[in-house]
């Protein structure tokens, strides 16, 4: 009997780096625009030296400054919504930031992530057009949610798929972009390995601006860790081609049609 084939689903949050707001920073709109900008030449730098393909959540005010580059992605990657601005968010953001990434990015945007994992009601998404959803981190994170007594693995809830990020199988260890950062390399391709093996496919997510130096910046250690000296960038080609040996890199909506 043959082994049943395992995914990666690699996303990234393509988006203005507003972050520094979060601890009291000031960061002009111009300068969030051009560090995510510069994030992501260092995310493409990723995705053409391992080749493999991803699902972009892109926010619409993002695409708008950038549309050259993210038709270029659409291409050959999966373009989705962060809705329509990283900070500020309107239930109509749901709808027109689908029709500005289609418009854009010349695709159908059938995909949502809200910006920091935010709750939306699925009645809303699946009204706005939107077939699946990936806002759900299925652990507890101090200050941000419990999401514990959620379903680890791909659900559905009002008519709209919901596809979790990975958190490991026993202890719900999140799989996502800070502990990408913060755990031991091999720790972490371990687990994701584990995840992979178990679950039959690992939902990954980092953020462009993260493959950049944000070192400069008054944010907590452990989130811009390895941001300099294209630490984090030779590190995620490494887990890319790692993890290439244990399952197929594939977009969300590919991964949604064959599972």
């Amino acid at each position: 009997m043959k082994n049943k084939p395992a995914y990666i689903l690699l996303s990234f949050d393509v988006e203005e780096f507003d972050f520094p707001l979060e601890y009291g920073q000031a960061i002009s709109a111009g300068e969030q625009m051009a560090t995510g900008f510069r994030g992501l030449q260092s995310m493409q730098d990723v995705l053409t030296v391992t080749d493999v393909k991803t699902t972009l959540f892109t926010t619409a005010d993002f695409a708008q400054h950038y549309p050259a580059e993210m038709l270029v992605l659409a291409a050959k990657h999966e373009i989705a919504s962060h809705t329509f601005y990283h900070s500020k968010y309107e239930t109509s953001h749901l709808l027109e930031s689908r029709k500005v990434l289609s418009d854009i990015c010349k695709t159908e945007v059938t995909g949502l992530r809200m910006p920091r994992l935010r709750k939306v009601d699925m009645s809303d998404v699946f009204a706005a057009g939107y077939t699946y959803d990936s806002s759900i981190n299925p652990t507890y994170l101090p200050g941000r949610y419990n999401n514990l007594k959620i379903s680890r693995t791909v659900y559905k809830e009002e008519n709209i798929v919901r596809v979790p990020t990975s958190v490991s199988p026993s202890l719900r260890i999140p799989l996502f972009w800070l502990a990408f950062k913060n755990l031991p390399y091999t720790v972490f391709k371990n687990l994701a390995i584990q995840t992979l093996k178990h679950d039959g496919y690992l939902c990954l997510y980092f953020h462009p601006w993260e493959l950049t130096d944000i070192s400069q910046y008054k944010v907590p250690v452990y989130t811009k860790r390895h941001s300099a000296n294209n630490v984090l960038k030779e590190r995620m080609i490494r887990l890319i081609k790692e993890l290439s040996q244990h399952g197929e890199f594939i977009t969300t909506q590919e991964f949604l049609r064959v599972r």
